[in-house]
């Protein structure tokens, strides 16, 4: 095997834009700026790690001390894809470019749709509307124990999730039901990214979710460079989401998550495996607990608490190891609405066999950090994506 740096860390920051896109008109979101608005709500973001990386340098970020001689190499990428959601920009990010964008269902799923679910599982569907995965149950948690109605509810991904007590449809038949909602939506005029099963448990006023949770995606719409390094030997670690994203494509180990921390916890332990190839991290917590929620002050706290756990991996790295930090879209915690926000995502790459890092051209699409890691490991290249990995010196 031949390769430059023996192992590469991706981290995706799930939904930590750095300022809105050329093209952010075209998708609503003209102004949008989620670390930039975080900041300043904040009164300024204690983030000396990833300030040491060169993340003001980038851009100045309120109480980022921009670094005098960044560690590593900085810039700041354009998706090229039609597109702001999570499964766009993490396809993207592996060499894919989608120009038919996934659907969202910002007022519930077409009647048809749930018509046909309801005959092919013969029950009855309640919620069909986006809403939060906790206030939903509130909502219509009492009332499903009582029917066996299944809840069903969007949000501002391209996803279908159903609810259902474990206690009152067992899991085998949610996951039963989950299936027959996947093949309905395989149809071109629905396009829905992931059919998700929530089950919980508990009674009214104290329902919690259960980890048995599962996602049905739909598979990448072409070979990704995780797909290459699998079929070359390489190992392919997904830690959090990035499995249920790609639906198991390319993947060798998947490591699940709980929250942010956990999921630093997965990374530092991939840290002490001797492995060859590619570690793949989705912080999640920033989208789905504070972004969607539009709380700019516990998503600034999450990005200072996972700053803090950054410095523990950046001690952990080995000489010929690659640290690749960055973002799958934006989703500014002080922009109207719930949904994602079209902005330029951050781009730090670090080794310690570096000298000093400077800053990188702005990449023209996600891609080029799948084609990075393609030329890194030798492996064929993606379609899309121009490697940076000789401007490393």
């Amino acid at each position: 095997m031949s390769y430059t740096y023996k192992r590469v860390f991706l981290v995706v920051m799930d939904s930590v834009g750095i300022g809105e896109a050329p093209d952010a008109a075209k998708f609503g979101d003209t102004g949008a700026d989620t670390l930039g608005h975080i900041a300043e709500e904040m009164g300024g973001l204690k983030m000396p790690n990833m300030g040491s990386l060169g993340l003001s340098n980038i851009r100045e970020i309120k109480g980022v001390e921009k670094a005098e001689k960044p560690l590593a190499f900085y810039t700041k990428m354009k998706e090229a894809s039609n597109g702001k959601d999570t499964m766009t920009g993490h396809w993207e990010i592996m060499g894919l470019n989608i120009q038919t964008p996934f659907q969202v269902f910002p007022d519930g799923f077409p009647p048809e749709l749930i018509s046909e679910l309801e005959s092919r599982t013969g029950r009855k569907v309640i919620g069909n509307k986006p809403a939060s995965g906790t206030e939903i149950l509130d909502e219509l948690g009492a009332q499903h124990m009582e029917t066996g109605d299944l809840i069903v509810y969007t949000s501002a991904d391209s996803v279908l999730q159903i609810a259902a007590h474990e206690e009152i449809i067992p899991i085998d038949e949610l996951y039963r039901i989950c299936k027959i909602a996947r093949e309905l939506t395989l149809d071109e005029k629905y396009m829905v990214g992931r059919v998700i099963a929530r089950p919980f448990l508990g009674e009214p006023g104290s329902f919690k979710r259960t980890a048995n949770r599962h996602d049905y995606a739909l598979k990448p719409f072409g070979r990704t460079v995780m797909n290459e390094l699998k079929d070359s030997g390489y190992d392919v670690i997904s830690i959090g989401k990035i499995s249920d994203i790609y639906d198991g494509e390319g993947v060798t180990q998947s490591l699940r998550t709980v929250s942010n921390m956990d999921g630093m916890d997965k990374l530092l332990q991939t840290l002490d495996m001797d492995f060859t190839g590619l570690s793949f991290l989705n912080l999640v917590d920033f989208d789905a607990l504070f972004g969607h929620r539009r709380d700019p002050i516990g998503y600034g706290k999450a990005l200072e608490e996972y700053d803090v756990r950054l410095a523990e991996v950046l001690d952990k790295l080995a000489d010929n190891d690659l640290l690749i930090i960055t973002a799958d879209h934006g989703n500014d915690p002080v922009h109207p609405g719930t949904d994602h926000t079209r902005e330029y995502v951050p781009l730090l790459v670090y080794s310690k066999g570096m000298a000093e890092g400077r800053e990188l051209p702005v990449r023209e699409t996600f891609a080029d950090v799948g084609a990075t890691v393609a030329d890194n490991f030798k492996v064929v290249m993606p379609e899309h994506g121009k490697s940076f990995l000789n401007e490393l010196k």
